[in-house]
């Protein structure tokens, strides 16, 4: 049991590379024609990019199922890209892109960091271009920048306490 939760975790982690270079390679590569309407404003609840999701949820699936008769290892790899869906769902449709409205504005430096680094991705409409291609990992400037802010603020609402 532990050596599978142990898997698990390590495919978590494992997800974010392959979740970077699939970003980097293949949406923003030779899939462009689903990931830009992820990159483009519309009204509508579902984008084609949405696909992407589907196709982890059934890799993710086929891990299951081959892994549980009796349980092994791809039983766990399933699980961590099971864990890793939900922390995408989460944190970018959820949290970032407010598809479904459940957080306030956080004072968190790592998710402000996060944000950032995602709202520079999305500055960019073209298929080249772009930065910040991960989900989880921020290159060091944003937190330095979203550590700036906080502070900021911070000192802001210290300064404005009238007695």
């Amino acid at each position: 049991m532990l050596t599978g939760i142990g898997i698990m975790f390590f495919t978590f982690v494992l997800m974010e590379g392959v979740a970077w270079l699939m970003h980097k390679y293949v949406l923003h590569g030779f899939m462009w024609f689903l990931h830009k309407s992820h990159h483009t404003r519309h009204k509508h609840a579902f984008e084609l990019n949405d696909l992407f999701f589907a196709y982890y949820g059934v890799l993710a699936m086929l891990f299951f199922i081959f892994g549980s008769e009796p349980i092994d290892y791809r039983f766990w790899i399933g699980a961590g890209i099971t864990l890793y869906g939900l922390a995408y769902f989460l944190i970018h449709d959820v949290f970032i892109h407010r598809r479904i409205r459940l957080f306030g504005k956080t004072s968190n430096v790592y998710l402000k960091a996060l944000n950032m680094a995602h709202k520079v991705h999305h500055k960019v409409q073209e298929k080249h271009g772009s930065e910040s291609f991960g989900m989880l990992w921020v290159k060091p400037r944003y937190f330095r920048s979203a550590y700036e802010i906080v502070n900021k603020q911070e000192q802001e609402k210290r300064g404005s306490v009238h007695y």
